[in-house]
C-alpha cells in the first residue's frame, strides 16, 4: 500500500505539500529568505565551498543536496528500483547542466525556488515562472520534431554508485573540517561569513529533511519541469498537482510563521530586472526540458543509478563556478556584468542542441 500510494494523485500532492512546508520551516530554522530549498542555489554554494568559485557570500556545503541523493538511493534499493545506466549523450547533458545553472543564477533560483519565492510573497517570481514555462514550451516543440538524446544503456552496479559516493564524500567534508568561528576556510572547505552562504539550518536537521524529501520524491517521480511538459504535451495534470500543492503549502506555512511579505521590492536574494528574470528562466527551462528533468529530479534520478542525470548534476556545479568566476550571476543589485551575454549564448546553444539532435530511424 505504501509502495503504491506515491504513484497516486494524492501521493504527488502529498510530496509537493511536504516539500513546500519543509522548505518554509528550513527558512525559519536559518536558511536564506525564500530559499528554504533551492537546488540550483545550493549546488552553487557547494561549488563555492569546494573553492570552484570564490564568491565569498555563497560558500557552504549544503547537506540538503546530499540528502536528496541519499534518500533517493535508499528508496530505490528498498523498492528494487536501483537501475544503473548511462551513455545517453553525456557531453550534451553536461553542457545543458552548465547553461541551466547560468540561467537559474541570472534569475536567482531554480524552479523550486521560483515557487517558494511566490509562496513567500515575492512577485518577481511570477516573471520567472512565466519564463520557465516559456522555455519548457520551446522544448516541447523540439520534442514534437523528433528531438531525442538516445537511450541509456545498462551499466555496472558500481557505476550507479558513483554520484551517491561523491555526495557521501561531500557530506563527510564538513564533519571532518567544520567551520571555525570567524574563519573563511577550514581545511579544504570554504565557508561564507556573511550573505546567503552564512545562513543555514542546523546540519543534521537539513540532512534528515533532505533524505526524507529524496525518499518520497523518488517514489512519486516529482518533477517541476515534467509537470509543465506533461500539461502542454498530453494535457495531464498528475505532476502539476504536486507543483500546485508545493506553492499552496509554502504559502500557508509562510503565513503561519510570519514569513509572507508580498511585493516586488526588497525581496530576499532577488532583483527586479524583469526582462532578464524572464529570459534567465527561459534558458533554464529549455535546458531542463532538453535534459529530461528539473534539477531536483536529476538528483533523484542520480540516486537511482542514472549516470546521465549525474553528468547533468556535475554540469550544474561547474556552471555555478563559471557563473561566479566570470560575473554572470545576478545579485540583489541586478544581473551580473556578463550575465546578459551568457543568457543569449546559452539560448543559442540550447536551440542548436534541440534543433540538431534527432532520434535515428
Amino acid at each position: 500500500m505504501f509502495k503504491n500510494f506515491f504513484a497516486t494523485r494524492w501521493g504527488i500532492v502529498a510530496t509537493g505539500a511536504v516539500i513546500g512546508m519543509l522548505a518554509a520551516i528550513l527558512q525559519k530554522l536559518g536558511n536564506p529568505g525564500n530559499m528554504g530549498i533551492c537546488v540550483a542555489c545550493f549546488e552553487r554554494d557547494i561549488s563555492g565551498a569546494l573553492g570552484l568559485h570564490r564568491a565569498g557570500v555563497v560558500q557552504y556545503m549544503r547537506p540538503e543536496v546530499m540528502g536528496f541523493v541519499i534518500g533517493s538511493l535508499i528508496a530505490a534499493y528498498v523498492f528494487k528500483e536501483f537501475r544503473p545506466r548511462g551513455g545517453s549523450a553525456p557531453i550534451v547533458r553536461f553542457v545543458l547542466g552548465i547553461f541551466a545553472m547560468i540561467g537559474a543564477l541570472v534569475f536567482l533560483g531554480c524552479p523550486w525556488r521560483a515557487m517558494l519565492r511566490l509562496g513567500g510573497g515575492d512577485l518577481n517570481a511570477v516573471v520567472g515562472l512565466l519564463g520557465l514555462v516559456g522555455g519548457i514550451w520551446i522544448g516541447t516543440i523540439f520534442f514534437k520534431n523528433g528531438y531525442n538524446l538516445g537511450r541509456s544503456q545498462k551499466a555496472e552496479t558500481s557505476a550507479g554508485w558513483i554520484l551517491p559516493l561523491i555526495m557521501t564524500g561531500f557530506l563527510a567534508l564538513p564533519l571532518i573540517f567544520p567551520q571555525v568561528t570567524g574563519e573563511a576556510k577550514s581545511g579544504v572547505l570554504f565557508y561564507s561569513l556573511k550573505g546567503p552562504g552564512a545562513m543555514h539550518a542546523p546540519l543534521f536537521i537539513s540532512l534528515i529533511i533532505g533524505i526524507g524529501i529524496g525518499f518520497i520524491a523518488q517514489r512519486s517521480r516529482f518533477c517541476t519541469m515534467g509537470a509543465f511538459r506533461d500539461l502542454m504535451l498530453f494535457k495531464q495534470t498528475h505532476l502539476f498537482s504536486g507543483v500546485a500543492a508545493l506553492i499552496v503549502a509554502s504559502f500557508i506555512t509562510n503565513l503561519i510563521l510570519g514569513q509572507f511579505h508580498p511585493g516586488f521590492a526588497k525581496q530576499p536574494v532577488s532583483h527586479t530586472m524583469h526582462i532578464w528574470n524572464f529570459a534567465g528562466m527561459v534558458l533554464a527551462g529549455l535546458a531542463f526540458a532538453l535534459a529530461g528533468g528539473c534539477p531536483g529530479r536529476q538528483l533523484f534520478l542520480s540516486g537511482e543509478g542514472d549516470g546521465d542525470a549525474a553528468i547533468f548534476v556535475m554540469g550544474m556545479i561547474v556552471g555555478a563556478a563559471f557563473a561566479h568566476n566570470f560575473s554572470l550571476a545576478s545579485s540583489p543589485k541586478g544581473v551580473g556584468p556578463h550575465g546578459i551575454a551568457a543568457v543569449i549564448i546559452g539560448l543559442v546553444v540550447c536551440v542548436f542542441i534541440g534543433a540538431t539532435i534527432r532520434k535515428k530511424q
